[in-house]
């Protein structure tokens, strides 16, 4: 029940009760995508509850998969594949590249590099660069590229032997990883010790006033651990002898947070704005997150009414995305083969294969134009624009697309 207390521990200050916000039952893993040849099998399910710290105001899953199970084994998720993406690393990188002086003397490090899409940046500049990443897919593709990176899991073990070897940087690079990290604190502390003194770690998050606020609940997966507020965010970085100093909005990934955190404490005038900003909020408060069940019940109901409709009138449906917050979407919805034809993506490492629990079959987006559906769900929403104008063609020749969130709308 919402509002119940759960007896589990926070990921971040360690209180031992935490509130009952949302539960999505079980779901199978959001990014672990089934061949042809094993659709009939057994697949992996687990719990996908969502609680809240009334100490330190974090929201959090309760269920915590292996690392090794979610990251390591054929991992599909290619940064590169998104333009938007490369271009929010390419903006990131030349910004830090002109303020922070770095030359052929500094070391930028990125936890979670995957492909090589930021680093590959400082590269081209002739900064020298260490990526870390512990899915072997996306490590080849950054060697490929000549960005050097490791095979790892980060952490405090792994901070301390950088350490040793007398690689600290003056730039730490953590986009979307920090919410994946089961062992939060250590992976702080890694930050810390792996971190110059007068260095900067920016690192990017989604925010949870924008999921909250926007209903992105296709967001929570169980790569997802964590869901993050400037106030939660100041909490857990203080308390590892670190300063969350500066903050921006940012819209990618529906809204998103650029931190830039140091070891001496300087924060900025916006950053007390936002901390005050989110008090009036509440967002410390479990109030805050108490309707927001209900909000994603009426987003579900009012999609699955939408599509049954356009079914009943005869309408083919497709999909957009083979994402993780797709595979949610699908799953927490009960949206599969009986509503979709098939779904597209870039990714040439997910076509042919099938969407984690409802084996909706993937394709190459290309088929949307050959194929003409009269609809297509985007599961990709917070690529809205992006995916748009790629099928500009799509939509000229009568195509119409489904925007589930924050509610759905025919486009």
């Amino acid at each position: 029940m919402i509002g119940e207390n759960v007896d589990a521990t926070c990921r971040s200050c360690g209180l031992s009760e935490l509130k009952s916000v949302l539960s999505l039952g079980d779901t199978p893993l959001a990014d672990a995508l089934v061949s042809k040849e094993d659709i009939n099998g057994p697949e992996a399910s687990y719990p996908l509850d969502v609680a809240f710290c009334t100490n330190c105001a974090l929201m959090q899953i309760l269920e915590t998969v292996p690392p090794e199970e979610l990251f390591c084994r054929d991992y599909p998720y290619f940064s590169s594949v998104s333009d938007t993406v490369v271009n929010n690393a390419r903006e990131n990188t030349e910004h830090l590249m002109a303020t922070r002086g770095l030359d052929s003397d500094s070391l930028v490090i990125e936890l979670a590099s995957n492909d090589g899409y930021l680093l590959q940046n400082y590269v081209k500049a002739g900064i020298p660069v260490l990526g870390i990443d512990p899915a072997d897919t996306v490590v080849k593709a950054a060697l490929e590229k000549g960005v050097p990176t490791m095979e790892r899991f980060f952490g405090r073990e792994l901070a301390e032997e950088l350490a040793a070897e007398g690689k600290k940087a003056d730039v730490i690079h953590g986009n979307n990883v920090l919410a994946h990290v089961a062992d939060l604190n250590g992976f702080v502390d890694g930050i810390r010790i792996a971190l110059k003194d007068d260095g900067v770690a920016v690192i990017e998050v989604p925010y949870v006033r924008d999921l909250i606020d926007h209903t992105e609940f296709d967001t929570i997966y169980h790569e997802h651990l964590c869901y993050f507020s400037v106030t939660a965010l100041t909490n857990l970085f203080r308390a590892r002898g670190l300063h969350l100093n500066d903050v921006k909005r940012l819209p990618i990934h529906g809204g998103s947070l650029r931190l830039f955190i140091e070891k001496g404490e300087a924060p900025t005038a916006y950053l007390k704005q936002v901390l005050a900003e989110e008090k009036e909020l509440g967002i410390d408060e479990f109030e805050y997150y108490r309707n927001f069940g209900q909000k994603v019940e009426t987003l579900i109901s009012g999609l699955r009414d939408l599509l049954g409709g356009l079914k009943s009138d005869g309408k083919r449906i497709a999909a957009y995305g083979a994402a993780a917050k797709g595979a949610t979407m699908l799953n927490c919805s009960g949206i599969g083969t009986e509503y979709l034809d098939y779904v597209v993506d870039r990714n040439v490492h997910k076509q042919g294969l099938h969407m984690p629990g409802v084996h909706v079959p993937i394709e190459a987006p290309e088929k949307l134009v050959d194929d003409m559906p009269d609809y297509v769900l985007l599961l990709a929403w917070n690529f809205k624009d992006e995916v748009l104008g790629q099928q500009a063609q799509f939509r000229e020749k009568g195509g119409k697309f489904v925007i589930p969130v924050p509610e759905p709308q025919v486009v």
